[in-house]
């Protein structure tokens, strides 16, 4: 035999390595779990400790040693201060002067040093705006307002800081916005002490209504002396209680600000995505920010805590499990912020450097990704481009390697591209299905304690519908001369192809969150290039290597800040109300977030002996999850940690008619449900099952003769639940409206003058009746000049001052006929910060509810009457 005869045989020998993992072209079954195990680890290993990852909190007694650096312990003290108060709700005594007193106090204990100078400012304020559709009007509602500015300046340029230190009527409040009160409190004193003269000065906004919403960042913006110098912002919230401050909205059109929040952060954590969604409203909250923007057109940047939703708006938001290394992390991110851009040049003429958007992400919190639209636009396309190239110049290697023309190739590329598509919508359907399924068996939320059982029972059914369609097709055409390696590679190619076809879409139509599809397509296409270089792409395995290699640094990136979106959404399902189906929004996140973590992944299944039976057992794991969701371990609630929310009313309803007279009055228990499984405590709470929904009554009276307190229940009201119960006690300040004057203006025009006094949460709605409209009043014109939706919604509430509201409607009837009734008026009071008018049946039937449940409650009424 001759040497080169040898030399052949011996190369078509496999190696140990081969015969270990190799049968033939495909990768022995048994390998397959620790090819999972393998992206598991990552993720679990990797991606979710660097999610949750926290610096040491430095003590006061570290102090000595950093001087002058943020101290989490001091940060901490303040929040068990502020939450000690108790719930602090706008009109309430703990609001408008036990947390201002203490606020007060500690500002005036901090001492100036030789660089800066400290003011403080105590803000009164009235006003009124519409958020969404509501007209939002407040009276007498404070802020406290300090400012620190080098010695000696006269710069008109100032950093606006704010955070909000009012709560819900049920909330201790220490996550939302106690944590974020008690770190600007930090922040404020370092600098005051510190050596370091800032060059231009810094407005710290304690922001005492928020909750309301947003009544006193409108109040600063549009009222106090300081606002009109305030050329930037950096807004502070929570809808969580701990983890790391995540900037979620920035600018707009202000890349500078970006700028300065990359070269000053110390542990970055930030999201183009999280804007996008934000501002989308897919999020279930809002923030002084929008007000900021659009009401005194100051840039910023937005930042917020998202750990730990669940116990957001709750009783359960308390100063001792908000972690201290969260403060720490949050506190060092805003001192280095602050100093950074209070001494910027931009914050000078932040105008001169409005220049459009930005994309921005962090990586793994170790340093910030950060570009301009523009710049993103000409990235994007370039690499969606050079993938396509890559990509068809591998099918011509295809075509040369295997001796089929390219013709054929291209033919098999174009089969194997409808292939994945339908691969794809299959993968989406079946996860939609069970989600649909799982709602229809009242299963819905089995995931929201124990999160995990999301993996098994919408990604593993998605991965099954995206590997399944081409397995059958593989296995149809097993015939083909293309070796099963290649026709793995097509498969992938194709994938590639759709991620750039994808990428230049949505780049079109301005998507800046299209990054992360564009750096899956990068990161694939080095792969190939590597393949390519190596000559690996020709083997029938090998070229797995360094695919998986290119494939691990974007699964491990997608799959921490996927894991952080649903760290933020899933406790957020809690509270989005009874319309929405959780688990048909759960797999729709599954399905996107599955197509981009795993498309890469998935397909090489392919190449395992035995792959559709691997594929199948995806299957199994799905049913075990679905299971497992029927036991106690799928209940989704948690006494303490993981609650059921509900708000409850105690109210009193009174319906008069044109004469004035009672036509209907009823007391009972209001119940708004907060998520989709109310049927949960139908048997547990004391008369549930005599619960009607309100929908017949939204029909037939102004605004369901229901006392609304915001916008969102105005949205959802319909889905409200009504129980008749003993009368409730309301106190002397019920709502009156009183008509002072009534005077014809024209033949078809009439005034009204009223006045309305009660207690300091008031509704009030008004209904044209009988061909009338409204042509004017005194509350904001954007209503009438917009035609909202009648009833209009006017939300009203005050501080310190209870006198009454002096306001006038103008009507118009076009046929003159004054003696029908003209105006309907529903008037609602809410009793938010009242314990103490909780009756005893009240509090046995708060008492009903499972431990798991928590129930906002407080008195509330509701009258209607026309004129």
């Amino acid at each position: 035999m001759s040497s080169d005869a040898e030399e052949k045989r011996a190369k078509a020998q496999p190696n140990g390595c081969e015969r270990a993992f190799v049968q033939g072209s495909k990768i022995k079954w048994f390998w397959a779990p620790a090819f999972f195990g393998f992206w598991l680890l990552l993720y679990v290993a990797i991606s979710i400790p660097a999610c949750n990852r926290l610096p040491r909190p430095l003590t006061i007694q570290d102090e000595a040693k950093h001087p002058d650096q943020f101290i989490a312990e001091r940060a901490e003290n303040n929040l068990h201060a502020l939450v000690d108060i108790g719930p602090r709700v706008v009109g309430s005594r703990q609001n408008e002067m036990a947390a201002l007193k203490l606020l007060s106090q500690k500002m005036q204990k901090i001492r100036s040093g030789t660089a800066n100078d400290i003011e403080v400012d105590v803000q009164v304020a009235s006003g009124s705006y519409v958020h969404w559709s509501m007209v939002n009007m407040y009276q007498s509602i404070q802020n406290i307002v300090v400012k620190i500015s080098p010695k000696g300046t006269n710069s008109t340029t100032y950093l606006l800081v704010n955070s909000h230190y009012d709560s819900v009527p049920a909330g201790p409040g220490a996550g939302d916005d106690g944590s974020m009160v008690a770190t600007m409190m930090e922040v404020l004193r370092v600098l005051a002490k510190s050596d370091k003269p800032l060059k231009n000065p810094v407005v710290f906004l304690f922001n005492g209504a928020e909750e309301n919403p947003l009544q006193a960042s409108h109040a600063f913006i549009t009222q106090h002396k300081w606002a009109k110098y305030c050329k930037a912002l950096i807004n502070l919230d929570s809808c969580g209680n701990g983890g790391r401050e995540i900037l979620f909205q920035s600018g707009p059109n202000h890349p500078w600000l970006m700028k300065n929040y990359r070269r000053a952060i110390k542990h970055p954590y930030a999201s183009t995505m999280g804007e996008e969604l934000f501002q989308n409203n897919f999020i279930p909250s809002d923030t002084d920010f929008r007000i900021f923007r659009d009401h005194g057109s100051v840039p910023g940047l937005d930042m917020a805590y998202t750990y730990n939703g669940y116990v957001y708006h709750t009783r359960h938001d308390k100063a001792d499990i908000f972690p201290r290394g969260s403060l720490q992390h949050t506190g060092d991110n805003l001192l280095a912020l602050v100093r950074e851009i209070a001494n910027s040049p931009e914050l000078e003429d932040s105008s001169k450097y409005a220049e459009g958007h930005t994309i921005y992400f962090d990586v793994m919190g170790w340093f910030l990704v950060f570009y301009t639209e523009t710049e993103g636009v000409i990235l994007n396309v370039i690499v969606a481009l050079a993938s396509l190239g890559i990509c068809g110049f591998a099918f011509k290697l295809m075509s040369v390697s295997s001796g089929i023309k390219l013709d054929k190739i291209l033919k098999r590329v174009l089969h194997t591209f409808f292939v994945h598509l339908l691969s794809v919508v299959v993968g989406a359907v079946l996860p939609v299905l069970l989600g649909l399924f799982m709602d229809a068996v009242h299963l819905p939320l089995s995931w929201f304690t124990n999160s995990w059982l999301i993996l098994g029972l919408y990604f593993t059914t998605f991965f099954f519908g995206l590997a399944i369609v081409p397995a059958m097709y593989f296995h149809w055409t097993k015939h083909d001369k293309l070796p099963i390696g290649q026709r793995v590679q097509i498969l992938l190619h194709c994938h590639c192809l759709l991620l750039a076809l994808l990428t230049l879409i949505f780049t079109i139509c301005g998507v800046r969150s299209v990054f992360v599809l564009m750096l899956s397509c990068l990161f694939y296409t080095m792969g190939l290039i590597i393949n390519i270089a190596t000559k690996l792409h020709s083997k029938d395995v090998a070229w797995v290597i360094p695919h998986i290699v290119c494939i691990v640094p974007p699964f491990v990136f997608f799959a921490y800040f996927s894991h952080g979106f649903f760290t933020t959404f899933i406790p957020m399902f809690g509270r989005f109300g009874e319309n929405l189906n959780p688990d048909l929004a759960v797999a729709v996140f599954s399905v996107a977030v599955g197509f981009l973590t795993c498309g890469f992944i998935v397909p090489v299944l392919q190449l395992f002996n035995k792959s559709k039976t691997i594929i199948t057992a995806l299957l199994g794991v799905t049913l075990l999850c679905f299971i497992i969701a029927m036991t106690p371990i799928g209940f989704p609630y948690r006494p303490a940690t993981n609650v059921q929310r509900f708000a409850v009313l105690h109210t009193k309803r009174t319906f008069h008619d044109a004469e004035n007279h009672i036509r209907r009055q009823e007391s009972g228990y209001f119940i708004m449900p907060q998520d989709r499984r109310t049927y949960t405590v139908k048997n547990a709470v004391i008369n549930m099952t005599l619960a009607q929904r309100i929908g017949a009554d939204c029909e037939k009276e102004i605004n369901c003769g229901l006392p609304l307190y915001n916008q969102r229940w105005h949205k959802t009201r319909k889905n409200s639940l009504w129980i008749p119960a003993s009368e409730p006690v309301l106190g002397e300040d019920l709502p009156t409206v009183i008509v002072l004057s009534k005077k014809p203006l024209t033949a078809t025009k009439i005034r009204y003058e009223m006045q309305l006094s009660g207690p300091n949460h008031m509704a009030l709605f008004i209904k044209p009746l009988n061909g009338a409209s409204v042509k004017d009043w005194s509350f904001h014109k954007a209503p009438l000049r917009l035609n909202f939706e009648t009833p209009y919604f006017v939300y009203f509430s005050w501080g310190v001052n209870g006198d009454p509201l002096k306001f006038w409607l103008e009507l118009e009837k076009p046929n003159g006929n004054w003696n029908s009734s003209t105006v309907e008026l529903g008037l609602g009071g809410h009793w938010t910060h009242h314990k103490d008018m909780l009756t005893p049946d009240f509090k046995k039937f708060l008492d009903s509810f499972p431990a798991y449940v928590d129930a906002t409650p407080w008195p509330a009424s509701f009258e209607s009457r026309i004129y």
